[in-house]
């Protein structure tokens, strides 16, 4: 079957998946209430609380958990070949990803606006809250300190795209200004700033911003890792409608336009698949499929920092709690059809059997390179058109680097949110200040990428990257516990969440023990470490939610009537 065939198929599935699926878990499951009164309006501050029109909301989500992760996680498992990398990115899109983004999302507004760490405490108990805070601050750790190594990385190699993402900044400062402050309507704002981003991308091909290679001692790749974490770590000060908000809608229209263009592109030059449905000659050293598989692809499948989105950010801004559906089911099914399409731009945007099987002749040439394969697949696609490969490599990398920081700026917020509740669970006062601890957010980032690999100063991040697609699923996995509990003691059907918590926590915890044991064979001691520590967290973290369970049977056991003589 064709590519172009596939591609239309997996699209009706989606709008299936939302159509049916999602209506059944909002009317069924989760019983929306339009008349709720969401932690938007209960706690409405002009800065983290603040009512927002669902579109522009999903923009603002789907710009967040839509990063760099569901392009690479989707390029590098095509090693084992595009077969199962598109059955798992459907079905988990529709089953798994759909449930948990959405399920998320509707247990924080049900419970003030809170993240699922916080919420964990009144559905398993306290103890239980305090360890997922800590696995969620180490997942935040992770995604900062990586995504602004992403984001330097794409700065050095595509310096075409630094004015225009710059210059989009201010942009969407005047379009949150109009909207919020003159009244004016959204439209013409957005179809302004979409025109004008465009326009920033044939400036920024015609004027490439590159940084010299070294200044004061310190590499370009690393400058810009610092000017990203000083970036992110302002934003996530600002009021969301100033930056956040109207910066994350107009990306997320450029996303759906350039993703149009990629399809567009593949169905006019309908190529062949070059990569095989199933790879049965992988390169050596290569890791099982299974359960590698649902680790590698993450998002655009399932991903526990859709959960932290969700419950962070997205939850604060929910106008009404009917529209939880089209934010957060929807949302995961925007990242599934950008999933799908690093698929097919890996799978057959690549000229020959031959160049593709020299970018995956081994595992570290596929981890490495997911960005540059997207990239390239991409823009074969965009030259079908009449597209420059200048301008299309600019444009797919600007949609890469845009995303990547929508994510950085979205997760330095939520490490804040998360210090926050820290603080208030171990009563540390400075820590809920939100002033101290976005300085103990930047801080923390800094130190990781800096004296983690003092080799490689600004990279430090990648050290710990290893561990990021476990963790992160792992996190996933402890998400849908929280919520599977809360359904059940509602009394409501927890079935569709139990059946993605037994096949996620069961892949990942194998995973983890297959990584751990990979580490021990290298020697990375750190690796070892920290992974077992990791695993340990989740392992209990899961008992006591088995423990928690089992104490709510038995309170609701009627006590036995009284033995008569």
């Amino acid at each position: 079957m064709s590519p172009a065939l596939l591609t239309i198929g997996a699209l009706i599935f989606f709008y299936l998946g939302y159509r049916y699926y999602s209506r059944f878990l909002a009317e069924k499951v989760f019983q929306l209430d339009p008349n709720f009164i969401t932690p938007a309006h209960e706690y409405k501050d002009g800065v983290d609380h603040v009512p927002t029109n669902k579109f522009v909301l999903w923009g603002h989500h789907f710009s967040s958990v839509a990063g760099a992760a569901p392009i690479v996680g989707p390029a590098i498992a095509m090693i084992w070949g595009w077969g199962p990398a598109l059955l798992w990115v459907v079905l988990g899109t529709v089953f798994f990803a759909g449930i948990h983004d959405f399920g998320t999302l509707w247990a924080s507004v049900r419970n003030k606006g809170k993240s699922v760490g916080v919420i964990t405490h009144s559905v398993i108990g306290p103890r239980a809250k305090g360890l997922f805070l800590l696995v969620i601050f180490f997942l935040l750790l992770l995604v900062n300190a990586v995504f602004a190594v992403t984001i330097a990385n794409l700065f050095t190699a595509f310096p075409e795209s630094v004015l225009p993402y710059w210059l989009q900044v201010p942009v969407a400062v005047a379009i949150g200004f109009l909207v919020y402050k003159r009244g004016v309507g959204l439209f013409w704002p957005s179809i302004i700033g979409l025109v004008l981003l465009f326009l920033f991308i044939f400036i920024g091909a015609s004027a490439p911003l590159p940084l010299p290679e070294t200044m004061m001692g310190i590499s370009s790749t690393a400058w810009w890792v610092i000017i990203m974490l000083i970036y992110g770590a302002v934003a996530s000060r600002l009021p969301v409608w100033t930056l956040l908000q109207p910066r994350d809608y107009i990306n997320s229209h450029m996303l759906f336009l350039g993703l149009i263009i990629i399809y567009l592109g593949l169905f006019v030059s309908r190529p062949e698949f070059v990569a095989p449905f199933y790879n049965t000659d992988v390169p050596a050293g290569t890791p099982p499929i299974l359960p590698l598989l649902f680790v590698t692809i993450a998002c655009g499948a399932i991903s526990g920092f859709h959960g932290l989105v969700s419950s962070g950010t997205s939850s604060k801004q929910l106008d009404k709690e009917t529209d939880s559906r089209f934010v957060g089911y929807f949302g995961a099914v925007g990242e599934g059809m950008l999933a799908l399409a690093a698929i097919m731009a890996t799978a057959a945007g690549f000229a020959t059997f031959d160049a593709w099987s020299q970018h995956y002749g081994s595992w570290a040439s596929a981890s490495a390179g997911g960005t540059a394969a997207f990239v390239t697949g991409a823009g074969s696609f965009l030259s079908s058109l009449g597209i420059s490969s200048v301008i299309g490599t600019t444009f797919i990398s600007i949609m890469v680097v845009a995303f990547a920081a929508t994510t950085l700026d979205t997760s330095m917020r939520l490490q804040r949110f998360i210090l926050s509740e820290i603080g208030e669970q171990y009563r540390i006062e400075p820590l809920k200040s939100s002033n101290f601890s976005t300085v103990i957010a930047f801080l923390s980032c800094v130190a990781l990428a800096f004296l983690a690999d003092p080799s490689n100063p600004g990279a430090g991040g990648m050290v710990l990257w290893p561990l990021f697609g476990t963790t992160n699923q792992l996190t996933a996995g402890l998400s849908l516990l929280v919520m599977t509990v809360l359904l059940w003691r509602m009394g409501r059907n927890f079935i569709h969440a139990l059946i993605p918590l037994i096949v996620v926590v069961s892949a990942t915890t194998v995973s983890m023990v297959i990584n751990i044991s990979n580490y021990i064979k290298d020697g990375n001691t750190l690796l070892v470490i920290v992974g077992t520590l990791i695993l340990a967290l989740n392992i209990w973290l899961i008992l006591e939610g088995v423990a928690a369970v089992r104490r709510e049977k038995n309170s609701r056991i009627p006590p036995a009537p009284p033995m008569t003589q």
